[in-house]
């Protein structure tokens, strides 16, 4: 299938486009469920999935060290890279030293996001973006049966209504402010990966696939699957050489709606998260 064709077959309002777009709001609450969850964290399930990343990342299934909160995480990542140091390395054209786990797990992250973009049956605006006419003007942003009406794509709707808006719920609106209250701030905090807050992304694909709009390779699947169950069953993780720490959900977490939103989006209240040691970020 050609790229025009699958542009032409996303930019054609069918029939059934409301009713996807009703399921689609359907999944995107549940996956905001599941990234707000405050039950305690299946560390099985959770240990099992983070096994199977760090073996697609040529890695040996790590010692697993389960903190309470991110800050008790803090005095046992302090040799990990942060953001800024990881994307020193891979920019490096010659980078110093081995790849860290860090390095190897954003790696098999990447790739599987390129190749679940590769299963979408329509045009996916999160690798390429979806313009009109000529003039390659942006689509409107509108509220989505707005959308729908003035002949948006379905799946330009389904990227800003679901992984958008997830991404603004749980980044901006959570991981954002609880990195900001942790001792060094953001920019000083290793990189980790947000389990119950990935969701952002995870929980688009999952849509995309359960509305029938994607096919993904049977490895690719499996991939996704580990993601996903990831997702549903524990907290942060920062993956180390040897050990790999992983948070314990939050014991509470209270939002608020987003003023405007167009997408049942949130945000955390004041003081809304405590973990289960008892440690809460700052307001910001």
């Amino acid at each position: 299938m050609t790229a025009p064709t699958r542009h032409d077959e996303a930019a054609t309002l069918s029939p059934t486009s409301r009713e996807l777009w009703r399921q689609a709001e359907v999944i995107r609450q549940e996956w905001l469920g599941y990234a707000l969850s405050t039950e305690p964290a299946d560390r099985p399930t959770t240990q099992q999935c983070l096994t199977a990343i760090y073996a697609r990342a040529g890695r040996r299934e790590p010692r697993f060290a389960w903190v309470d909160s991110p800050a008790a995480a803090v005095p046992l990542i302090q040799r990990l890279p942060t953001l800024d140091q990881l994307l020193q390395w891979v920019r490096d054209p010659v980078p110093a030293g081995p790849p860290t786990p860090a390095s190897d797990v954003a790696t098999v992250a990447s790739r599987l996001r390129a190749a679940l973009s590769d299963g979408v049956r329509h045009t996916d605006p999160e690798l390429s973006p979806v313009r009109r006419g000529r003039a390659r003007e942006p689509w409107p942003d509108l509220p989505p049966q707005d959308a729908l009406d003035r002949q948006v794509p379905l799946g330009v709707v389904l990227h800003r209504g679901v992984r958008n808006a997830l991404h603004r719920s749980l980044v901006p609106g959570f991981t954002q402010p609880v990195r900001a209250g942790l001792p060094g701030g953001d920019r000083q905090t290793p990189v980790c990966w947000y389990g119950q807050q990935d969701a952002f992304w995870v929980g688009y694909y999952d849509t995309l696939h359960r509305l029938g709009l994607a096919a993904y390779p049977a490895e690719v699947s499996d991939q996704l699957r580990t993601w996903t169950e990831l997702a549903r069953s524990g907290g942060w993780w920062w993956p180390g050489s040897t050990v790999c720490v992983v948070v314990e959900r939050p014991a509470v977490i209270h939002t608020e709606p987003v003023p405007g939103s167009w997408y049942d989006e949130v945000r955390l209240r004041p003081d809304g998260v405590e973990y289960r040691d008892g440690w809460r970020p700052p307001p910001c």
